[in-house]
């Protein structure tokens, strides 16, 4: 039996409500709980640090000891100076990947800034995390203006490198469909899709793209602590 891997999980506090108990060791109980080994995390409050170092140094803290099963996937924010320390250390750290969030931090992901980082990616074999969203906005704070990403963000993205690899969380169907049917074969070979806001059943929008798009292409991400990580095992269960 393969061992599960969750793609997409955060920790930390989020500035616009409370988040339920947003930590590791939270994180390892569900885990547990859960059947799932291992997990790539993410530091929510980085989202809103101008220099997102601080807060790498948080998530590197946090997880010290737990990095047999947690992996740090830190921050990069390319419009900032230094971030190509921040890509370094991750290379150094061991991190599968890094993620970075064009809406919270100001840049074109079309622009100078993306391709600089998804060639620094490339050359130093981490996977770049794209996420689409981090909560519906139908619950957002008015404070929160940082827009959703969009599927030409994510058609910019893959296009800024010819040998980046890009994971894509929090899509739905519909981004999943427009990037990949409007990118070639090649790009699209180098993106993956986490499940976390993909339906499953009664809609069966999962299982519809495990058949259009490829199984293969679609990885598990519970989007913790946003989102109950159940949800995200019952879809790949009950899609096949």
């Amino acid at each position: 039996m393969t061992e599960l891997t969750d793609h997409n999980a955060l920790i930390g506090s989020y500035p616009f409500r409370a988040l339920p108990e947003p930590t590791p060791a939270r994180l390892l109980s569900d885990m547990d709980r859960l059947g799932i080994a291992r997990a790539w995390v993410g530091h929510v409050p980085s989202l809103w640090y101008r220099d997102v170092a601080a807060g790498n140094d948080e998530l590197f803290a946090a997880l010290a000891t737990h990095r047999a099963r947690l992996l740090p996937v830190p921050a990069i924010n390319p419009a900032h100076p230094g971030w190509d320390r921040e890509v370094t250390r991750a290379r150094e750290e061991g991190c599968p990947a890094v993620r970075t969030y064009p809406a919270h931090y100001g840049f074109d992901a079309g622009g100078d800034a993306m391709r600089d980082l998804a060639s620094a990616c490339a050359e130093a074999g981490l996977e770049l995390v794209l996420t689409m969203r981090i909560e519906d906005g139908r619950q957002r704070h008015p404070l929160d203006a940082a827009r959703d990403l969009i599927g030409a963000d994510v058609r910019a993205t893959v296009r800024a490198h010819p040998r980046v690899m890009l994971l894509v969380t929090c899509a739905d169907r519909g981004v999943v469909e427009e990037v990949h049917f409007g990118s070639t074969p090649s790009e699209s070979a180098r993106m993956r899709w986490d499940v976390s806001w993909i339906w499953g059943p009664p809609e069966d929008h999962l299982a519809l793209l495990y058949r259009t798009v490829g199984r293969e292409r679609f990885v598990l991400g519970t989007h913790f602590p946003f989102r109950l990580p159940e949800a995200a095992l019952a879809r790949l269960e009950l899609s096949g």
